[in-house]
């Protein structure tokens, strides 16, 4: 039962003349008013009636009462400082409800009824309306909700869940809204490090297609080289031929012995010559076809430079010889 202190309260800020001018008018809102609040004192005897300034979101302040004090949870889980404001339009309106925090026990973050600033919401609260709702059914709602998540410490050991045929419709639906709560979480989690995967796939793949695309103009440019390079040994055997056909070379005899024997030398100089410039051009296609061989990895990098050396050795010596023929 409201003690006499708090009756007097209701009744000096609802009947008589205070310094502050509430904003309630109708007789028979106050006494709805005053009924419900007396409802609520007496089961809830660690609360206490006040008046106080409220801002509405749109700036604009008005006198209320309001009810605040502690609301017990548990035996296992401490007791929440709540403020439950009364509407100037009550019942037609809800109550505002606000959880008081510290600095020793911050509200959890994400939580499903009580956001940042201790603003609280429920199903009772959503679906409120002028009848069969008041403020000690609202302070019961409170304590279940607070009691299945409490706003300040997680609670390691889930909460009973009764079978769905021996709980209200209310209770049911703040446990919906609790699961609803915590498996959007996840899948907002989820969702995230799923977007992160596949930004840094696609990074990857990024990252690959430039590899790729530096590859492709690597080909590119060795097909252009290929290409002059067939061009050119194309027109030298065309300009080969046509020497031959010129000076009226037997062909056939390139069949069955070396192609050197198709040419005449007038003397001992000029055969040596034709020697050391057909092996300085051997050594430049056998190097040309190692260079291919490291491209496709038929070669190691260890034997490719290994037999590059000895190959440009020889080619030094054709060379220097080739120069001294000819001097």
């Amino acid at each position: 039962m409201a003690s006499s202190s708090q009756v007097e309260i209701i009744d000096e800020a609802m009947f008589c003349n205070t310094e502050f001018a509430l904003a309630y008018f109708d007789p028979d809102q106050k006494w709805l008013i005053r009924k419900h609040l007396l409802s609520l004192l007496s089961e809830f005897s660690s609360l206490y009636p006040t008046i106080d300034t409220y801002i509405h979101r749109d700036g604009t302040m008005v006198n209320l009462l309001k009810v605040e004090g502690y609301l017990y949870i548990s035996h296992s889980l401490p007791s929440v400082h709540i403020n439950i404001w009364i509407h100037e339009h009550y019942p037609h309106v809800a109550p505002m409800v606000q959880v008081k925090m510290d600095l020793t026990n911050p509200i959890r973050s994400h939580h499903p009824f009580v956001d940042p600033s201790g603003l609280t919401t429920s199903s009772y609260l959503h679906t409120w309306c002028p009848f069969g709702y008041d403020l000690l059914g609202l302070a019961h709602n409170l304590v279940k909700i607070f009691s299945l998540d409490h706003p300040f410490y997680v609670v390691n050991v889930p909460p009973s869940m009764s079978h769905p045929s021996h709980v209200s419709k209310m209770e049911g639906m703040d446990r919906l809204w609790w699961m609803l709560h915590y498996h959007l979480i996840t899948l907002r989690e989820n969702t995230n490090n799923e977007v992160e995967n596949l930004v840094a796939l696609q990074g990857e793949m990024k990252a690959r297609v430039d590899i790729t695309d530096a590859m492709i103009i690597g080909l590119k440019h060795e097909k252009t080289k290929l290409k002059k390079r067939v061009k050119e040994m194309t027109d030298e055997a065309d300009i080969l031929i046509n020497w031959l056909m010129v000076n009226k070379v037997n062909l056939s005899i390139t069949s069955g012995g070396r192609v050197e024997d198709a040419f005449e030398c007038v003397d001992e100089n000029s055969r040596l010559t034709m020697e050391c410039k057909a092996e300085d051009e051997a050594l430049e296609d056998l190097m040309y076809a190692l260079d291919d061989a490291l491209g496709k990895g038929i070669v190691g990098h260890e034997m490719y430079i290994k037999q590059v050396r000895v190959l440009a050795r020889e080619q030094f010596f054709a060379r220097s010889k080739f120069e001294r023929l000819n001097h």
